[in-house]
């Protein structure tokens, strides 16, 4: 499978949040978001661990009650079910990847289903 960003939707989430579905396989599913300075992702947790890389801007971000200022370059783990939230520092780009695939998402992603994989 190969995914072209140019040609995927942008969702507005509001307050500054716009987020692009890029996909997902049985195992995982990637997130593209571009974030105003100050957009903020309130504190939440979900069962599906999270890795995230800023690729510009930055976050104030809130893991399980340890709060740690990124910025471009920098990356985050974030175990299953652990409280965790954000603010943008400056416009932000990153990327997020959940595992095991996580079939709730913000917007109208909430229904998705993994591709079949087959081999060849």
């Amino acid at each position: 499978m190969f995914v072209y960003r140019k040609e995927l939707e942008k969702e507005d989430l509001g307050g500054g949040v716009m987020m692009q579905y890029l996909g997902c396989s049985n195992n995982l599913n990637v997130l593209h978001w571009n974030i105003e300075d100050g957009g903020e992702v309130d504190l939440h947790r979900h069962e599906n661990e999270q890795f995230g890389y800023v690729i510009k801007g930055g976050f104030d971000m809130i893991i399980g009650g340890e709060r740690k200022t990124l910025g471009a370059g920098d990356s985050y783990f974030i175990p299953a079910n652990e409280p965790h939230g954000f603010v943008a520092i400056g416009e932000t780009e990153a990327i997020d990847v959940f595992s095991p695939f996580r079939p709730e998402l913000p917007g109208k992603h909430k229904d998705i289903k993994p591709f079949k994989q087959t081999s060849k």
